[in-house]
């Protein structure tokens, strides 16, 4: 499992022009599902994202996680973000599940975070989705579980 985390003042994702997901200061999260991720690792992966420290303490040192600054947390499933890039000019989508165990471990992480963490929201799984942000900092990282 693969998530790109991007801390942000506000996001917000739409489908057919309505909001189906939005927070203020938080984390945005792209989360891409490979064959191989099972709940165990939707578990690792909720874990760092809820105490991966990338907000800044009173010293303006990243000391501080999501949960320490009471964030938002708006999860949206990507499945590009597990393509295979490394030849051609075409990216190819091998590497990541199939449809429907994705949404599978996608809708279990959601679930889970939403029993652990609030305020906690998403996008639609598999739906064209337009996604708002504001990115702070820029501050974006790469997790994998």
């Amino acid at each position: 499992m693969k998530a790109l985390l991007q801390r942000v003042r506000a996001a917000r994702v739409e489908v057919d022009g309505q909001i189906v997901g939005s927070i203020d200061q938080g984390l945005l999260v792209l989360v891409g599902v490979e064959p191989q991720d099972t709940q165990a690792s939707a578990d690792k992966m909720l874990h760092k994202l809820l105490n991966y420290r990338v907000f800044s303490d009173a010293e303006g040192k990243m000391n501080l996680s999501v949960r320490d600054v009471a964030g938002g947390l708006l999860l949206v499933s990507q499945f590009t973000l597990v393509a295979d890039t490394k030849s051609g000019m075409r990216p190819s989508f091998s590497k990541a599940a199939p449809p429907a165990l994705g949404a599978q471990l996608f809708d279990y992480l959601l679930t889970q975070a939403k029993s652990s963490h609030a305020p906690v929201a998403a996008g639609q799984f598999g739906a064209d989705m337009q996604v708002h942000l504001v990115n702070d900092g820029p501050v974006t990282f790469l997790l994998e579980s």
